[in-house]
C-alpha cells in the first residue's frame, strides 16, 4: 500500500468554512463592495461605511453556512458508501477497510458486498454481479472463473467474464479473486481521474455584474471630483461643493449590484434545499434558468431502479400485470409460485424479489433440500423444495427461456411459440424468464444435474425497471418549457425506447454506443439534433453527445448517479447528480444533487432556476432605474444655481430604502404566470441588455423628470431652501417606492402587498412613511434632515406628481414587456 497509495479514488479537497470564507473573499465582486465601504469611510459617512460593512459581512456568512452545510451533507452520503473487504491473508479470512486493499490480496465476495477493487476471479459459484453503476445496465451480469491463458477483456463490465470492478454489487452467489490493480488505476479510478481534465462551464452573471459595478464605480468617483471642482469654482463655497460632490458619489456608487446577485444566488440556494435538492456551486443556479437540453440516465432516474413483475404468459395467455394482488386465473397463480420456489429464497438479486414479492410469501414449512446454480452450458436455477403435506419433493427451475424449453424438451411447435412470446414482450423492453416443474421421488438421492428432473413447462414471468411515477408529468412540464430531454443509457435499444415511450420521450430514431463510434464529431453534432434516445453507450461516448450538443449552442443539464455519468456531469453546464444511490464520484463532478433522486425534482429545480432570474432582472432593473433621479436631483442645484437637495445623509437613508428591496423584497417575489411557457433564455443572453437597460434608464428620466418638477416648482413659488428640500425628497423617496412597485410584476401595477402577501415590502412602505412623518413632524428630526414644514397641499403636490409617474410608467411597461425589456 506504501507503494502504491491507499485503495480510494483522490477525491476534491475537502472544503473547510476557512477555505470556503477565503474563496468568497476572493470574489472580485466582494473586492469592490468592501473598497466602496472604504471610500464611504474615507469620505467620512461612517454610518453608511458602517452599514455597507454590515451588509457585506452578512452576505459572506450567508454563503459560507450554506456552502457548509451543503459540504457536511456530502460527507455523510460519503461516510454511508465506504465498503469494507474480506481479505485471505496468512491462510486466514479478516475484514478490513477497502482503502487497505492491496494489489495481490484474495478478496472474498459474496451476496450483498461491495467489490472493493478490481479482480480475476479464481472460483464462483452461481456469481452475479450488478454493474450499472460502472456500465449503465440495470440486470446483473453472470460472473465465472478466469480459463488458463485467457486474456483480459477489452471493455470493462458485461455478462459471462472473469472479471469483477470495483465498486460493483454482488447480487447473488459467492467467489474468491485476486486483486489486479487498486485506487486510480482501477476502471471507477481511471474516470474520477479523467474529471480533473474537464473544466466545468463557467456562468457569466457575475462577469457581467462585475464589469457594470466597474464602470459605474469609475462614473461615481470622476463625478464627485468633478462636482466639487465645478461647484466650488462657480460657487466659492468649497463646503458645499463637498457636500453635493459626496451626494453625488454615493448616488452613483452600485454597491447595490454585488449584494444582490449574492443574495439571490444564495437564497436562491436555500430555497432549492427545501426541496431537497442541494446546491454545491450556488453560482449554478444562474445557468438552471437557461437550460434547454435535458441529459437523463435511465437506470435509477428515470427509473426506480428495481424490477417489477410487469408480464405473466402461459400456454393459453399472455397477460400485461401490474403486480397488484393475486393473477385473476389459477394457472397464473401458479406460475408466480413456481418462479418464487426457483429464486433465492434470502437473495438480493432484484428479479429474484421482484417475483417472490408479486407471488408472495412462502409456507414457513417449505424447507430447501438443495439448490443447482447457474452453469456455462445452462443459464437456468433449479431448486428443490420439502413443502408440508406433500410426499414428493417439488423441483422448480427458473432462467432463460431458450434453456428452460430445453430443460422441458419442448418440440419445435411449442418452442417456437415461445421464442415469438418472448421477442413479443422483448420489443416492449420486458426482460423474459421461463419457469419450469417437476417432482422427484423423496425416498430417491437427487440427480447431480438439473437436465436429469422430468421438467414441464409452467410459463414466462416478464419484468421490467419501472418508470419512477413522476416522469411523464415532468416530462411534458420540459415540452412546454421548451426543454428537449435526451435519454442516454448503457441498457439496450428495446428497453431503452420501451422506457422512452411510457417517460413521453420521441419514439423515433435509437442511436446505439456503435453509431456513435463510427461518427467523427462533426457527424456527431449534426446527429444529436434528430435524436432523443441513446443506447448501449460507454462512459466517454456520453461526455462526447454533451460536448456536440453544447457545440450546437445547448445549455446542457445532465443528470446521473453512476461513475460512468461522472465526466459528463462535471462537463456539461449543469452536472445533477444522485444523491441516495450515486456514487462520490459522481456527487463531486456535479454542481447540484438531488437528495431524494426524484425526476421530478429536477423540474422543479429549473423552475426555481427561472423564477431566481426572473426576480434578479426586475432587481437590476430597479437599481439601473433608482440611480437616475438620485444622481439627478443631486446633479441638478449644480446646472441651476438653486439650494442642494441632497445631502450625504439623505443618500444613507435612501440607501435604507433600496437595499432591502432589492436584495429581499426582489428576492421574494412569486414566479410569473407563464414562467414554465417560455422558451429557455439564449447562452449568450446579457442580464444587462439593450433592452433592459433601456427601460430603467426610461423609469429613471421619468422619475427624474417628476421630481425636478417638484423641486423646480417649489423653488419658482419662491419657498425656503429648507422647504424646498423636504418637498423634493418626499417626491424623490415616493417616487422610489414607486419604482418598486412597476418593476415587481411583468404584468401591471402589483398591489398584492396591502394584502399581506409581501410582509416584507409592506414593512418598508410602513417604515419610509412614518420615517416621513417623523422627518417633518418632529423639531430635532427636522433639524437633522434640514427640512421645512410641509402643508398639505405641499402634499397633495408630491402625492398627485407620484400618480401621474405610476401612470406614465404602466403603459411604457407593456410596451418594454413586447420588446423582451421585462
Amino acid at each position: 500500500m506504501l507503494r502504491e497509495g491507499a485503495n480510494e479514488l483522490p477525491s476534491a479537497d475537502r472544503r473547510t468554512p476557512l477555505r470556503i470564507a477565503a474563496e468568497v473573499l476572493r470574489e472580485p465582486m466582494f473586492a469592490l463592495l468592501l473598497g466602496a465601504a472604504a471610500i464611504y469611510l474615507l469620505l467620512g459617512d461612517v454610518l453608511e461605511g458602517a452599514v455597507l460593512l454590515l451588509f457585506a459581512s452578512l452576505s459572506v456568512t450567508i454563503t459560507i453556512v450554506q456552502e457548509t452545510r451543503s459540504e457536511r451533507v456530502l460527507e455523510a452520503l460519503r461516510a454511508m458508501t465506504s465498503p469494507r473487504a474480506l481479505v485471505i491473508r496468512g491462510g486466514e479470512r479478516i475484514r478490513i477497510p477497502g482503502r487497505e486493499v492491496v494489489r495481490g490480496d484474495l478478496v472474498v465476495v459474496a451476496e450483498g458486498d461491495r467489490v472493493p477493487a478490481d479482480a480475476i476471479l479464481l472460483n464462483a459459484n452461481d456469481l452475479l454481479v450488478d454493474e450499472s453503476l460502472l456500465t449503465g445496465e440495470s440486470v446483473p451480469v453472470r460472473k465465472r472463473p478466469q480459463q488458463p491463458d485467457e486474456p483480459p477483456p477489452a471493455v470493462a463490465g458485461g455478462d459471462d467474464l472473469p472479471t469483477i470492478y470495483s465498486g460493483t454489487l454482488v447480487v447473488r452467489g459467492t467467489g474468491t479473486a485476486e486483486v489486479r490493480t487498486t485506487g486510480t488505476h482501477t476502471e471507477i479510478g481511471r474516470i474520477g481521474k479523467a474529471l480533473a481534465n474537464i473544466d466545468p462551464a463557467t456562468p457569466g452573471l457575475s462577469e457581467q455584474t462585475k464589469r457594470l459595478v466597474q464602470i459605474f464605480a469609475a462614473l461615481g468617483l470622476a463625478a464627485t471630483l468633478l462636482t466639487v471642482l465645478i461647484y466650488g469654482a462657480l460657487r466659492g463655497s468649497w463646503l458645499e461643493a463637498s457636500l453635493a460632490g459626496i451626494a453625488l458619489g454615493m448616488s452613483l456608487l452600485p454597491e447595490e449590484f454585488p449584494l444582490v446577485l449574492t443574495v439571490f444566488m444564495t437564497m436562491g440556494a436555500w430555497r432549492i434545499s427545501r426541496a431537497r435538492v442541494l446546491t454545491r456551486r450556488a453560482a449554478a443556479i444562474e445557468t438552471l434558468g437557461s437550460a434547454s437540453v435535458l441529459c437523463t440516465d435511465k437506470t435509477g432516474t428515470l427509473t426506480e431502479n428495481r424490477m417489477s413483475v410487469v408480464a405473466l404468459a402461459t400456454r393459453d395467455l399472455v397477460m400485461d400485470w401490474k403486480d397488484e394482488g393475486l393473477p385473476p386465473t389459477a394457472e397464473l397463480q401458479s406460475l408466480l409460485r413456481v418462479g418464487a420456489l426457483a429464486s433465492s429464497p434470502e437473495g438480493i438479486d432484484p428479479m429474484d424479489r421482484a417475483i417472490r414479492t408479486a407471488a408472495g410469501t412462502l409456507p414457513d414449512e417449505a424447507r430447501l433440500t438443495r439448490s443447482y446454480g447457474l452453469t456455462a452450458d445452462l443459464l437456468a436455477v433449479t431448486q428443490v423444495w420439502q413443502q408440508p403435506g406433500e410426499e414428493a419433493l417439488t423441483v422448480a427451475a427458473k432462467g432463460a427461456p431458450e434453456a428452460v424449453a430445453a430443460l422441458c424438451r419442448l418440440d419445435d411447435r411449442d418452442a417456437a411459440e415461445v421464442r415469438r412470446t418472448v421477442e413479443a414482450l422483448g420489443a416492449k423492453g420486458i426482460r423474459v424468464l421461463a419457469v419450469a416443474r417437476a417432482e422427484w421421488d423423496a425416498g430417491a438421492p437427487l440427480p447431480e444435474r438439473p437436465r436429469d428432473f422430468a421438467f414441464s413447462w409452467v410459463g414466462l414471468i416478464g419484468l421490467a425497471d419501472p418508470l419512477r411515477a413522476a416522469v411523464p408529468d415532468a416530462m411534458a412540464q420540459c415540452r412546454t418549457a421548451g426543454i428537449r430531454v435526451i435519454m442516454i443509457t448503457g441498457d439496450y435499444p428495446a428497453t431503452a425506447q420501451a422506457i422512452g415511450r411510457m417517460a413521453g420521450l420521441d419514439e423515433g430514431e435509437v442511436a446505439t454506443g456503435a453509431d456513435i463510434g463510427a461518427l467523427v464529431d462533426d457527424e456527431l453534432a449534426e446527429r444529436v439534433k434528430h435524436v432523443d434516445i441513446f443506447a448501449r453507450i460507454l462512459p466517454e461516448q456520453k461526455l462526447r453527445i454533451v460536448k456536440a450538443l453544447q457545440s450546437n449552442g445547448e445549455v446542457v443539464a445532465m443528470t446521473g448517479d453512476g461513475v460512468n455519468d461522472a465526466p459528463s456531469l462535471k462537463a456539461a453546464d449543469i452536472g445533477i447528480a444522485m444523491g441516495g444511490r450515486g456514487t462520490d464520484v459522481a456527487r463531486e463532478a456535479s454542481s447540484i444533487v438531488l437528495l431524494d433522486d426524484d425526476f421530478g425534482s429536477i423540474v422543479h429545480t429549473i423552475r426555481l432556476g427561472r423564477r431566481i432570474y426572473d426576480n434578479l432582472r426586475k432587481a437590476m432593473a430597479y437599481i439601473l432605474a433608482v440611480h437616475l433621479p438620485i444622481a439627478g436631483i443631486a446633479l441638478l442645484p449644480l446646472l441651476t444655481g438653486l439650494p442642494l437637495v441632497l445631502h450625504p445623509l439623505h443618500i444613507a437613508f435612501l440607501e435604507m430604502i433600496i437595499d432591502p428591496a432589492c436584495s429581499i423584497v426582489f428576492e421574494a417575489e412569486a414566479e410569473e404566470p407563464d414562467l414554465m411557457r417560455r422558451p429557455p433564455r439564449a447562452r449568450d443572453a446579457q442580464l444587462f441588455s439593450a433592452a433592459m437597460i433601456g427601460w430603467s434608464v426610461t423609469q429613471g428620466l421619468l422619475a427624474l423628470a417628476v421630481v425636478a418638477g417638484v423641486y423646480l416648482l417649489a423653488a419658482r413659488r419662491g419657498l425656503p431652501a429648507e422647504d424646498i428640500r423636504a418637498l423634493s425628497f418626499f417626491a424623490l423617496v415616493l417616487a422610489n417606492v414607486a419604482l418598486i412597485l412597476v418593476n415587481r410584476s411583468r404584468r401591471g401595477l402589483s398591489l398584492d402587498f396591502l394584502l399581506g402577501r409581501s410582509p416584507v415590502l409592506a414593512g418598508i412602505v410602513a417604515f419610509t412613511l412614518a420615517t416621513l412623518a417623523v422627518s417633518v413632524s418632529w423639531e430635532p428630526a427636522r433639524r437633522l434632515f434640514g427640512f421645512g414644514p410641509l402643508h398639505g397641499d405641499d402634499l397633495g403636490i408630491v402625492a398627485g406628481a407620484v400618480l401621474l409617474l405610476v401612470l406614465v410608467l404602466l403603459p411604457f411597461k407593456l410596451l418594454a414587456r413586447r420588446l423582451g425589456a421585462v
